[in-house]
């Protein structure tokens, strides 16, 4: 009996060892990338997924940034052995899912137990027809940066977390002052379209995708009385003499820019080096309209995917989760770079960093309720957003009145659409 128990108990044993050594067959994974050598956050999140799963590598494949999007498709199409892709645009996103490029992700998200809410709205906006093929696992959202010298001089009150547009306009106003080489602007709008026509969508009633764009009025009604009013700087000498937002930030020009998070390590390195001038400066989260909630704003994403024909969709799945989950959030966060997952964790970690302005209020202007993305999900952005941002020059320049750079938007998406 004694001597049956043992043999019971070696052949579990046996079984056992055999079945963690079958769990432990090494698995390698490629994962499509682009500019590893000037990309910070790559090797730490798979250092940190391969120290939690040790029977795992992961080859970086770079493609290089400039036609990454159609290089992962062409190589796609020919049967490449991709794991794990790297989405950097939502129209390359689109065209991988519409070339059946993609695993779908919603009964690994359900089986997993991933929270999708942790991502602020941003999984759902990806969704097509209500099937998620990326999680993202990088995102910037736009803020208020503003100058603490330059509101005391004006003795004005900082921007609060809590701003509406109209407190925007009205603070913007009275820090406004002097004239000539030593005026002070208010605040500053940059010649992208984004920082003035995605305004006009955070209250969620429309889109810039949507075809019909009536909704940009009083936004552009706002923007150019502040221009008219000397309160920002002339959008067309800007354009003319190619004048980049953060020189003026630098120079102590502007008071107040409305800008997104990706700005924030480089004006952290820019103090350093001296080449700054804003040394005492904050953040604030962004303007919203009358009844939308504080922290509602406006982002981009870099987004994990999985090849739908890998051979090692399990792990590439696992890997995809690891590193737009709480964790990889916290690795990203570790290095300064900010992650789609913006817990109380992470911002702690980010207001700690070296240099991140001290104070309550600006790791508060951190958090954010709902973001929206900058360009939706569309088939044909790309062709829209070549429409926005001529009607944007147009009307921004006297080109055009506002209605009439409305009405243009409204016939060329039209027929886009059509």
């Amino acid at each position: 009996m004694k001597k049956a128990r043992v043999i019971m108990l070696v052949m579990a044993a046996l079984l056992l060892f055999g079945v963690c050594a079958q769990a432990a067959e090494p698995v390698a994974l490629k994962w499509a990338v682009w500019d590893t050598h000037l990309t910070l956050y790559y090797q730490p999140l798979i250092d940190a997924f391969v120290a939690k799963n040790p029977h795992v590598t992961v080859e970086l494949i770079d493609l290089g940034s400039a036609d990454y999007q159609l290089m992962v498709s062409t190589q796609l199409s020919g049967g490449v052995d991709f794991d794990v892709v790297t989405i950097k645009d939502i129209p390359g996103y689109a065209n991988l899912v519409s070339q059946n490029h993609l695993e779908p992700l919603n009964s690994y998200i359900a089986s997993a137990g991933i929270d999708t809410s942790l991502f602020g709205g941003i999984a759902e906006q990806v969704a097509v027809n209500g099937e998620v093929y990326t999680l993202p696992f990088r995102s910037d959202f736009w803020i208020i940066y503003y100058n603490k010298d330059l509101f005391d001089a004006a003795g004005v009150a900082y921007p609060s977390n809590d701003m509406t547009f109209e407190e925007y306009d009205a603070i913007a106003r009275q820090v406004t002052r002097g004239s000539g080489a030593e005026k002070v602007y208010g605040a500053h709008y940059h010649t992208w379209r984004s920082p003035t026509q995605l305004f006009a969508v955070l209250d969620g009633k429309n889109t810039v995708v949507d075809g019909t764009y009536d909704f940009l009025k009083p936004t552009y009604e706002m923007v150019l009385k502040q221009q008219n009013d000397g309160i920002v700087m002339d959008y067309a000498t800007l354009r003319t003499t190619s004048t980049h937002y953060s020189g003026v930030w630098f120079n102590q020009q502007i008071a107040m820019m409305n800008m997104g998070t990706w700005f924030i390590p480089t004006q952290i390195a820019m103090l350093k080096s001296g080449e700054s001038l804003a040394a005492n400066w904050g953040i604030a989260k962004y303007p919203h309209p009358e009844g939308v909630p504080a922290g509602t704003t406006l982002g981009t994403i870099t987004g994990v995917s999985v090849n739908r024909n890998s051979t090692r969709k399990e792990t590439a799945l696992d890997f995809v989760n690891f590193i737009s989950g709480p964790e990889g959030a916290e690795v990203m966060a570790n290095i300064g770079q900010f992650p789609a997952i913006m817990n109380d964790a992470v911002i702690d970690i980010i207001a700690a960093g070296d240099g991140f302005p001290a104070g309550d209020s600006n790791k508060e202007a951190l958090k954010t309720s709902t973001v929206y993305l900058e360009m939706p999900l569309h088939p044909r952005s790309a062709e829209i957003e070549i429409v926005l941002n001529e009607a944007h020059n147009d009307i921004m320049t006297g080109e055009a009145t506002i209605d009439e750079g409305i009405a243009d938007m409204n016939e060329r998406v039209g027929q886009i659409l059509n």
